[in-house]
């Protein structure tokens, strides 16, 4: 940005100088720096202008409709009680509400008082983790080197019909919960959670727990240290199993990718829900959590609280905040569904509670990585943050398949945020293909954060498919996805679903957003938590632990407002004995009002109309917090103090691409391999010409390079390197890739085998596109086969490789002794056009609008052994897919 904050670059002097001398810039220089500086205006100004309209339009459409909706009920409740009273009737409903009500006030006070015990319980018993599931220790963090307060549980499935014994070599899942002022478990919180999905699958479960007190000392290197050491264990565990799934919830999500991407050699399939991992991002008027850095004081607040605490950091301090986010629901709403249903909302109430009302604690040095480096640094996105000095994280390192989901519900990681590490971190979909990365993301419509994985419907959907889906998604090939799920069948518990793969590119991914301009004045606050955290460590902190002892900072803790809400209302307070014994009494002379009273409908509209004026106050308070912060951050002096803090990461041109080693190395072998590359070089032209990939194609793909020879002989490296590698010689070499199968390919019958299998995976003729047609009528002509072929049903290595490559030589000796049929070549264009004219006739199924395919797999640096045509020994295994 070229302005007249520029000139602070040459010193102090030298500018009031500038300022004062009528030929230091001539006109055109000042001009230009005018121009600047307006446009710099302009820009906070269509900022501000923009943040103003949405939350004037979210307020006028979220409430208008809202309003009216609760006016008319109010209207509906005044003129029910106005008919009882005509009738006589409003003594009778008025005495039968007031008992009503009465009985549900001791009830819900009683079942305040059980929260309030459940607290002092779970306290004492050191707060174990919530799982509805039993579970053995596998390890402790403790005794590692490095040791840290994260636990191995391993779950023990219920004896239940409906869950399969786990098999030892189905993959392991490894669940990691968020450790953000809660305690471990909710990833487990109900039977329909992803634990219960994955263990009714037959998969062993594992489970990343952590104590409330953090050792002495612990870092977040020690905690993915300790991730790493939890997965090895496993895998140690599971010898005959593929690499474990590890899963990570919300802040467990962005620890999953630290963990994948400092041991890229150790995970399996990565899934990350709700993860905030692009904490800048976000939409202008629907995300305030992402300014509280830029209004509360960035890293200087973390590390305040944790002097207060004695070098601990509160986790309840974190909790208020979310409590914050959402005040009607979380100081009102929930406490009224429990008033409101006191005959079958307590247990559920509790349930929660016990999870929500368990604050854990975390070391300073732990607190102020997680505000530095992610939620006011955002250095994950621009390869900065360190776990440890001198070894900064990369993303690309990651080389297993990234399952991304997010949900335009949740308003603590919304999708944005979920999402745009992508678009920072790679040039474009093709870099992403190069470094041989499948990145797959799903977003819901309306869940919110803790629904994504808390509620039953979204286990019982979206992590079913993911779980079930893990078994063909290592066969994409490496690029930028989107998975849909487009169908369902069955009753809820056993249903199975139809989904899809769709390319993606980055400009899909920028959709998402509503532009990044928004993230400039971030820089700034940035780079103002740096100077302020270095003030207060050098000037004030030496003050305030002074006068900090360990006794002050415990008492601190169990007087926090969140705490003495339970500590108050539980069997502690004396004032409260007489509770138990009334609320005994009226269970058992409980009498339920009538649904039609009018007071009911009276309360009703009442509460509805109290907790949208707290929505209101809120979405007001949200707006005014949006306004302050781009007018302080978004002026042009802090945008131009942000300049070097301003997001993304440095990367290549697209045309630099090509040069990149992995690319180079696999265009040296675009002649070299055999019947294994040259299937699955086929296979990946026939993607490229589709755009998406349908789940039944999928899985036969899956079967094909997993469980049939001679794929089944190469190990889960070898496949994943030979797919990349004939990825990136397709996208960059795309005639080559072509015209070089038959020096992959040298026998007749390895031809005639291949092309049954390459014509097995699409499907049916009738339902390929045009242009998997034309492809597959290059094959046979470059390999010199017969042009026109049918249908492949049946899978033509199901009978082994050796033996189906016999059945293709018997047959064309057949064929050699029959008489010839000559065709010349008008013919048989004649007959490849009809082909593909039929197939763009025929009715095809399709989910979503293919897109051209622009992506390319990366491969190791160093090349490994071809796999060989022959099928090479191995140890029998069961016959059950490993996954």
């Amino acid at each position: 940005m070229k302005d007249i904050f520029d000139a602070l670059e040459i010193g102090h002097n030298k500018f009031l100088d500038a300022l004062s001398d009528a030929t230091a810039w001539s006109p055109s220089e000042r001009l230009t720096a005018l121009e600047a500086q307006a446009t710099e205006i302009s820009n906070v100004t269509g900022t501000l202008g923009l943040e103003l309209t949405s939350h004037f339009m979210k307020a006028v459409d979220g409430h208008r409709d809202r309003l009216q909706k609760n006016l008319s009920e109010l209207g509906d409740a005044l003129t029910g009680v106005a008919k009882a009273q005509g009738a006589g009737t409003l003594p009778q409903a008025l005495e039968s509400y007031w008992k009503d009500a009465g009985q549900r006030m001791i009830l819900t006070l009683d079942t305040l008082r059980q929260r309030g015990d459940n607290f002092l319980e779970h306290e004492d018993a050191g707060c174990p983790p919530v799982l509805v599931y039993d579970y053995e220790k596998v390890m402790d963090g403790a005794d590692l080197p490095k040791p840290c307060n994260y636990v191995l549980l391993k779950i023990i499935p219920p004896k239940d019909s409906k869950f399969r014994e786990p098999k030892s070599f189905k993959r392991p899942y490894i669940i990691i919960d968020p450790r953000a002022g809660h305690g471990a478990g909710i990833g487990g919180f109900k039977p329909d959670s992803q634990v219960g999905v994955a263990l009714r699958d037959g998969h062993p479960v594992y489970f990343v727990a952590f104590r409330r007190m953090p050792e002495k000392g612990q870092t977040l290197a020690d905690i993915t240290s300790a991730e790493a050491a939890f997965v090895r264990k496993v895998m140690d565990l599971h010898p005959d199993a593929p690499k474990p799934v590890v899963t990570g919830n919300c802040q467990g999500g962005w620890a999953t990718l630290l963990l994948a991407a400092s041991n890229p050699d150790l995970t399996g399939p990565v899934i990350l829900n709700g993860a905030p991992v692009a904490t800048w991002s976000g939409l202008i008027g629907e995300n305030p959590m992402r300014y509280n850095a830029g209004l509360l004081g960035g890293t200087w607040n973390a590390m305040y609280y944790s002097d207060l605490g004695h070098g601990i950091f509160d986790g309840a301090d974190i909790v208020q905040n979310f409590e914050l986010l959402n005040p009607g629901r979380n100081y009102f709403g929930k406490y009224y569904d429990l008033y409101a249903k006191a005959d079958t909302e307590p247990q559920r109430f509790l349930d929660f509670e016990r999870w929500w009302g368990g604050y854990f604690l975390l070391n300073e040095a732990e607190m102020k990585w997680i505000v530095e480096q992610l939620f006011v640094g955002n250095k994950l996105c621009k390869n900065e943050a360190q776990l440890e000095p001198g070894r900064n994280v990369d993303i690309k390192k990651v080389q297993a398949p990234i399952i991304v989901f997010a949900s335009w519900g949740d308003n603590i990681t919304p999708p944005p945020q979920a999402l745009d590490w992508i678009v920072d971190n790679y040039t474009d979909e093709r870099e992403i293909a190069i470094w041989g990365q499948r990145i797959i993301y799903m977003v819901h419509d309306q869940v919110g954060h803790l629904g994504i994985f808390v509620s039953s419907k979204i286990a019982k959907k979206e992590h079913t498919e993911v779980t079930s889906t893990l078994k063909t998604i290592e066969a994409l090939a490496p690029g930028l996805y989107e998975m849909t799920i487009d169908d369902y069948e069955g009753d809820l518990m056993e249903r199975s679903f139809t989904v899809s793969f769709h390319e993606r590119k980055m400009d899909d991914l920028r959709k998402i957003n509503d532009g990044r301009e928004d993230e400039v004045p971030f820089a700034a606050v940035a780079r103002a938590s740096e100077h302020q955290a270095e003030f207060y460590d050098v000037c004030v902190r030496p003050f305030v632990q002074a006068g900090v002892t360990e006794q002050s900072a415990e008492f601190r803790r169990k007087t926090h407002p969140l705490r003495v809400q339970h500590t108050a209302l539980s069997s502690m307070n004396p004032f409260l004995n007489w509770l138990p014994g009334w609320a005994e009494k009226v269970k058992e002379t409980r009498e339920p009002v009538e649904e039609d009273n009018p007071f009911l409908a009276l309360q009703k509209a009442n509460a509805a109309l109290f907790e949208q004026s707290m929505d209101f106050f809120r979405d007001m308070r949200d707006a005014a917090y949006e306004n302050m912060f781009f007018s302080i951050w978004g002026t042009p002096y802090m945008r131009w103090f942000g300049r070097t803090h301003q997001p993304g990461r440095t990367l290549k041109r697209k045309e630099e691409l090509r040069s990149l080693p992995p690319v180079q190395g696999a265009l040296m072998h675009v002649d070299k391999g055999g019947f294994c590359e040259a299937i699955v070089r086929m296979l990946i032209l026939l993607a490229e010409s589709r755009g998406n990939v349908r789940r039944d194609r999928l899985e036969r793909s899956s079967r094909l390079l997993n469980q049939q020879e001679p794929f089944k002989s190469l190990t889960q490296d070898e496949r994943s390197f030979i797919l990349q590698e004939q990825t990136l010689i397709v996208e960059f070499a795309p005639k080559k890739a072509v015209t070089t199968l038959p020096e992959l390919l040298k026998t007749k019958a390895e031809r005639e085998l291949a092309s049954k299998v390459v014509r097995y995976i699409p499907g049916a003729i009738s339902e390929m596109d045009p242009h998997t047609l034309e492809m597959l009528q290059k094959f046979h002509q470059v390999l010199g086969l017969d042009p026109n072929f049918g249908d492949v049903t049946e899978d033509p290595l199901a009978s082994g490789y050796s033996a189906a490559l016999s059945a293709v030589g018997k047959e064309n000796a057949a064929v050699t002794t029959a008489p010839a049929v000559k065709q010349g070549p008008a013919e048989t264009e004649e007959k490849t056009q009809q082909a593909v004219s039929a197939a763009s006739r025929t009715p095809r199924r399709t989910t979503a609008k293919p897109t051209a395919r622009k992506s390319a797999a990366g491969q190791k640096s160093a090349r490994k052994p071809a796999a060989r045509n022959k099928p090479r020994n191995t140890t029998k295994k069961s016959e059950e897919p490993a996954e």
